[in-house]
């Protein structure tokens, strides 16, 4: 039996990967429809170089803060999978550890934990004196220059070309799409002009210049975010002997023992991006301070001894819970067994994120005052607020009916 083309193959790789989770929304849904023959007809676009990338749904998220998103079409993104699928594991090579970003088995919480070991391990269990530098670039993503993004990635597919596993010249014509295509054009707008005030213009593809900036929303665009910061933190490790550093997107910490050495920092980090990646540090957000004053950083403080929960998070677990209150009110405490298993979803992720820090309290007020006493009735919480599940005695209003 002859076998298929392993691009065929991997493209139908990419197709299960970029349905997961999606399958729900309506252009998954349609292609999803006769997925075989249209799976089959963009491969035949890939290697006749007829492949043109769709038009992209451009909205702006408030959650957790606000963010102009750009989500492409899914034909699109099983493309960008297939770019991921085959740039990844050698870009995974190169990276420094520290850098935690949308990679595998890293993530938030790797970051967070190893925020807290290295001012252990710098103040020797607090017993000495560290100091911490905390910095992110000015409109990171809307600041990227394309060209520099292109070689880099260019440069690692040359240098591991035998080992890719698809056509060079191919991978390349598409990750020259991806990079270069302008979503801007011709984009479906959803939403309201409204959406857009107070949205920075350094935050806004709509203002950049021109070749610059990658939209949020793609896989790709993640991945290369990551690419693009790489040879800066080898300069880091490597040249200035920064023992202490991680990386999360572009929000950087620096910890040491001598507060002079982290100032001297600055200006040297700050003429390498300048030169190298035409970035900018953004001159409010330089924070250098004690460790006994703790730092903010992904959504928590860590301070000696204790991890507390950032105000964003807990207005966000507020939201939720008022927003899930107001159903519950409406329906005149009746909800279904589906709405239950959805609500419920939503708050073992963010019980799961407090127990990890010390929120107890936190989630005791959250739970025993602002919950809805309905809904109390419905679940049942494990000891110390670390997960919440269906009550055996809940009964579906659905099944009651019946």
């Amino acid at each position: 039996m002859q076998q298929p083309p392993k691009l065929l193959v991997d493209l139908f790789k990419a197709y299960y990967n970029a349905r997961k989770n999606k399958r729900k929304s309506p252009d998954c849904l349609a292609f999803e429809m006769d997925y075989e023959k249209n799976l089959f007809q963009l491969y035949q676009e890939i290697i006749s170089n007829q492949y043109v990338i769709s038009r992209s749904l451009c909205f702006v998220s408030f959650n957790p803060v606000q963010r102009e998103i750009f989500a492409g079409n899914f034909r699109d993104r099983i493309v960008h999978h297939l770019i991921y699928n085959a740039l990844s594991p050698f870009f995974e090579r190169l990276f420094i550890y520290d850098d935690y970003s949308c990679r595998l088995e890293k993530g938030v919480s790797l970051g967070i934990r190893r925020l807290d070991h290295f001012i252990r391990a710098c103040s020797q269990n607090y017993s000495q004196n560290c100091w911490i530098l905390k910095l992110d670039v000015k409109g990171y993503f809307m600041s990227i220059d394309k060209e520099i993004l292109y070689q880099k990635i260019k440069y690692v597919v040359d240098r591991f070309s035998e080992q890719l596993g698809i056509d060079r010249e191919l991978l390349l014509h598409l990750i020259d799409l991806n990079i270069f295509h302008e979503p801007t054009k011709h984009c479906y707008i959803k939403g309201v002009r409204e959406d857009w005030i107070g949205l920075p213009k350094t935050k806004s593809l709509f203002f950049t210049k021109k070749r610059r900036g990658l939209p949020i929303g793609n896989l790709t665009s993640q991945l290369f975010g990551n690419v693009y910061l790489n040879d800066f933190d080898h300069f880091v490790k490597d040249k200035l002997r920064c023992k202490y550093y991680g990386r999360y997107v572009d929000d950087m910490v620096f910890i040491h023992q001598d507060k002079k050495y982290l100032k001297s920092l600055i200006p040297q980090i700050t003429n390498y991006l300048k030169k190298e990646l035409e970035l900018e540090i953004h001159p409010k957000k330089i924070y250098l301070q004690h460790f006994t004053k703790g730092i903010s950083f992904l959504g928590v403080i860590v301070k000696p001894y204790r991890i507390y929960v950032g105000q964003r998070n807990k207005r966000s677990f507020y939201r939720q819970i008022f927003k899930w209150n107001k159903i519950m009110e409406k329906q005149k405490g009746l909800i279904t067994r589906d709405q239950l298993k959805t609500f419920l979803s939503v708050m073992n992720s963010y019980l799961g994120y407090f127990y990890e820090r010390s929120s107890y309290k936190l989630c005791d007020k959250l739970i025993q005052k602002d919950l809805s006493l309905y809904f109390r009735k419905c679940i049942c919480i494990t000891k110390g607020y670390k997960k919440a599940f269906v009550s055996p005695l809940f009964q579906d209003p659905e099944s009651v009916k019946r």
